[in-house]
């Protein structure tokens, strides 16, 4: 299961930017699982945002910073379920969040800042509402699809998938 985060407040040491190099392990899930779920662990990732616009009288120019980040002390495991599959699992959820990551970087990096005027603010959080949206409908298939790390089959067909659009969105990593 994923519940995203967006733009915390929360200090840099409880906050895991995504990289290519660095995969999460069970000690990043430091918060506490509530005793009612039925889950057996909880990532809590999402896109941390700032965009500006800067205009001078020669160019305008759109400044925006894009972080997928993950929350230690918002994700959680029960220590009984801790495996590797479900591990690999909750790592695709935060792989799933990057993708998005990137998909908003490359839309951004496709404005014409010459032609942007006071709308933008609107139109860049519509963007940005439009992939979230994305982003949760990804998710929601990937745990229906795999039953949550249960059907072994089709969690490998989504990481293979992951793996490709990542792939594909290279050129926007963070």
């Amino acid at each position: 299961m994923l519940i995203a985060g967006f733009a915390q407040a929360q200090s840099e040491d409880q906050k895991i930017a995504w990289t290519e190099d660095r995969k999460l392990t069970w000690e990043d899930f430091q918060g506490i699982p509530p005793d009612e779920s039925l889950f057996h662990a909880n990532t809590n990732a999402g896109m941390a945002y700032s965009w500006e616009f800067q205009s001078s009288s020669q160019e305008s120019e759109l400044v925006y910073s894009i972080d997928n980040i993950f929350y230690p002390n918002l994700s959680w495991v029960h220590s009984s379920s801790k495996n590797d599959i479900l591990l690999r699992h909750e790592q695709l959820h935060f792989d799933i969040s990057e993708l998005h990551a990137r998909k908003l970087r490359k839309i951004l990096s496709n404005i014409n800042p010459s032609k942007l005027n006071k709308g933008f603010i609107s139109y860049s959080k519509m963007i940005y509402e439009q992939v979230v949206k994305e982003s949760r409908e990804m998710q929601n298939a990937f745990d229906a699809e795999s039953n949550h790390s249960l059907n072994i089959q089709n969690e490998l067909r989504w990481q293979a998938y992951i793996e490709d659009e990542l792939t594909k969105f290279e050129e926007f990593s963070s």
